[in-house]
C-alpha cells in the first residue's frame, strides 16, 4: 500500500495538470486562436467523365502485393487517366487463385486519400460491359487488408506527396513497377 499511495497521487498530480494545460512539456496553447481552412472540399468540384472500353487481358499490368495475398492484381493500362480535378482513374482486375475475377473502374484522389468505385464489370458474350455504381461515394483508403491493392496503388503508382502524379509518370511507374523499382 505504501508504494501505491505515492504513484496515486502522482498520477492524479498529473491528470490535474494535464487538464489544467493540455500540453504536459510546457509549450503554449493557442489552438484557440487557429482558424481550420485545411477542407478544400467546398472549393473542389469532380469532373465528368466517361467509363472506358472494358479490360482486356493484353492491356494488363501486375500489381505486386508480395506473399500478401494469394490473388493477382492487374491494372487495366489503357483505362488510367489523369483528370485535371486531381483524380486518377483506373480500371481493376483482381483474380483469385481459382480464376474468378472481379472488375472495377475506380478513381483516386490523392489529396484527400480517398478513392471512389465508378462501375462493376461483368462478362458478356462480347467480352464485357460496365454498370454504374448507383451508390458511388468518396470514401477513405484503408490499408488493412490482405487484399490491398488500393494502398499500394496510392503509395507507389498514383500519388506523389503534392499531389496525383502526371499521367506519363503514372505510365511509367506501372510498367516500371512502382516508384521504388524504376529502370
Amino acid at each position: 500500500m505504501r508504494r501505491t499511495l505515492p504513484f496515486l497521487l502522482s498520477l492524479l498530480c498529473l491528470t490535474a495538470h494535464a487538464a489544467e494545460n493540455p500540453l504536459i512539456w510546457g509549450e503554449d496553447n493557442k489552438w484557440g486562436q487557429f482558424e481550420y481552412e485545411f477542407d478544400d472540399t467546398a472549393k473542389w468540384n469532380e469532373v465528368q467523365h466517361q467509363l472506358p472500353p472494358y479490360p482486356k487481358p493484353e492491356n494488363f499490368i501486375p500489381i505486386t502485393l508480395g506473399a500478401r495475398s494469394s490473388n493477382q492484381f492487374f491494372v487495366d493500362y489503357a483505362s488510367v487517366s489523369a483528370g485535371d480535378d486531381g483524380v486518377v482513374r483506373y480500371g481493376m482486375v483482381v483474380r483469385s487463385p481459382s480464376g474468378a475475377e472481379t472488375v472495377s473502374f475506380e478513381g483516386m484522389r490523392c489529396t484527400t486519400g480517398e478513392r471512389k468505385l465508378y462501375a462493376f464489370g461483368h462478362k458478356t458474350d462480347k467480352g464485357g460491359e460496365w454498370s454504374r455504381n448507383r451508390y458511388a461515394k468518396w470514401e477513405p483508403i484503408r490499408g488493412r487488408s490482405l487484399n490491398d491493392f488500393r494502398r499500394e496503388l496510392f503509395y507507389h503508382y498514383f500519388c506523389t506527396v503534392e499531389d496525383a502524379a502526371k499521367l506519363p509518370d503514372i505510365q511509367r511507374h506501372l510498367k516500371s513497377g512502382g516508384f521504388y523499382r524504376q529502370d
